[in-house]
């Protein structure tokens, strides 16, 4: 059994920043200690990478026109592609007004998408 520490490698400013635009939403909850992430009913629709780059889930109407506008990319992890996310430009996590809108566009499609159930045991 590992008794390895978990530590932080998200900065302090980014953690702000993530929760500052999750609280806009009373109904999104920020998840995950090292990795922050949110989900609705299973299916995770933002996080934060280990970099610290915002990740979104984003319909494919939002998600090309999002790429386009904000000179983006799909976010690739550990070498694949995340269908459906994109990367958030650094200047739009700071512009948390602006963000929101995608923000709850991405939890209202994460909303819409077919509950997952956890395998995580309950105390």
């Amino acid at each position: 059994m590992s008794t390895k520490k978990v530590t932080q490698v998200i900065s302090p400013d980014k953690l702000d920043l993530y929760d500052k635009f999750i609280s806009m939403n009373a109904e999104i909850k920020r998840k995950g200690t090292t990795l922050p992430y949110t989900s609705v009913n299973g299916n995770m629709f933002t996080f934060l990478s280990k970099d610290g780059k915002l990740n979104i889930r984003l319909p494919a109407p939002d998600r090309e026109s999002f790429i386009t506008k904000f000179k983006t990319s799909p976010s690739v992890q550990h070498g694949v592609t995340m269908k459906e996310y994109v990367v958030v430009p650094e200047f739009l996590l700071k512009n948390t007004n602006e963000l929101q809108l995608y923000v709850d566009r991405s939890f209202e499609y994460a909303k819409t998408l077919k509950s997952k159930t956890t395998t995580k045991k309950k105390s």
